[in-house]
C-alpha cells in the first residue's frame, strides 16, 4: 500500500514558477510509475506527465512541453513536478498517482493505484 501527500501548491503570477513536491509512504515506491493529473473547475481530469519507476522514460500532455519538468528521488520516496512559465490555464488542483505493474498508459488515470489528495495551484493573469 502507498499513501501520497502532495505539497508545494499556491497562488503564482502568470510567468511564474512553482514545484509541486509528492511524498509517498512505503517501501515501494521505486516499484511504482508515477503520474500527475490536474482537474480545473468544470473540466474533467487531465493527464500532465508521468514518469517510470526508474526516471528513465517521461511523458508529457502538449501543452505543458517544455515548461513543466517531472523528476522523482526514489531515495526519497518523491516524485516532483517542477512548473515554469505558469499560464492562468494551468490553474487546477494538481494530484499525484503510483502505478504498479507494467509502464503501460500511463496517461490513463483508470490504470493508477493509489491518488494523493491534491494540492491547488491558482495562476493570476
Amino acid at each position: 500500500q502507498v499513501q501520497l501527500v502532495e505539497s508545494g501548491g499556491g497562488l503564482v503570477q502568470a510567468g511564474g514558477s512553482l514545484r509541486l513536491s509528492c511524498a509517498a509512504s512505503g517501501r515501494t515506491f521505486s516499484s511504482y510509475h508515477m503520474g500527475w493529473f490536474r482537474r480545473a473547475p468544470g473540466k474533467e481530469r487531465e493527464f500532465v506527465a508521468a514518469i517510470t519507476w526508474s526516471g528513465t522514460y517521461t511523458y508529457y500532455v502538449d501543452s505543458v512541453k517544455g515548461r513543466f519538468t517531472i523528476s522523482r528521488d526514489n531515495a526519497k520516496n518523491t516524485v516532483y513536478l517542477q512548473m515554469n512559465s505558469l499560464k492562468p490555464e494551468d490553474t487546477a488542483a494538481y494530484y499525484c498517482a503510483a502505478k504498479s505493474g507494467a509502464n503501460t498508459g500511463l496517461r490513463n488515470p483508470q490504470v493508477y493505484d493509489h491518488w494523493g489528495q491534491g494540492t491547488q495551484v491558482t495562476v493570476s493573469s
